[in-house]
């Protein structure tokens, strides 16, 4: 009677070096993000904080005096990486909402990469379509809260 081989990747419960490397890698994204939105200032205007690093005004805002799809992203990732979630959410609520997931992704990865654990698995769960539209509708209501407490570009 012949045994069935079982390779130990089948029982291995943690991940592999690649998979653990990408973890590290997400979580250095995440960490420089978040780095980066706590060493500039929030604009007091809701939007323009992505100037401090150098990058040009936007030029929707310019064109049409009105908030891109993204407008207020950067100030409200600002804000939070601060500490101050209800300013963030104020300024731009889509852009709270992803900035308190990029801190979660930031300790998810890091623990996957440290501990090679395969509970990452289960972060591939929330991409479902249900899950996307969600947020799609989030983004489209955070943007026509951003028209409705627009004040222009130059605040």
């Amino acid at each position: 009677m012949a045994t069935a081989r079982v390779s130990s990747s089948s029982i291995d419960p943690r991940l592999g070096l690649p998979q653990r490397t990408l973890a590290g890698f997400l979580a250095l994204g995440a960490l420089s993000v978040l780095s980066l939105a706590a060493y500039m200032d929030p604009s007091e205007a809701g939007h323009g904080t992505h100037e401090q690093i150098g990058l040009p005004p936007c030029q929707w805002a310019q064109q049409f005096d009105a908030p891109c799809m993204t407008c207020g992203m950067t100030t409200a990732f600002s804000y939070a990486a601060n500490g101050n979630l209800l300013d963030s959410l104020l300024t731009q609520p889509m852009g709270m909402l992803l900035s308190v997931g990029t801190a979660v992704a930031f300790w998810f990865a890091l623990y996957v990469a440290l501990t090679g654990s395969k509970v990452a698995a289960m972060a591939g769960q929330l991409l479902r379509p249900k899950s996307l539209y969600l947020i799609g509708a989030l983004a489209g209501a955070a943007w026509a809260y951003k028209f409705v407490t627009w004040e222009g570009i130059h605040g």
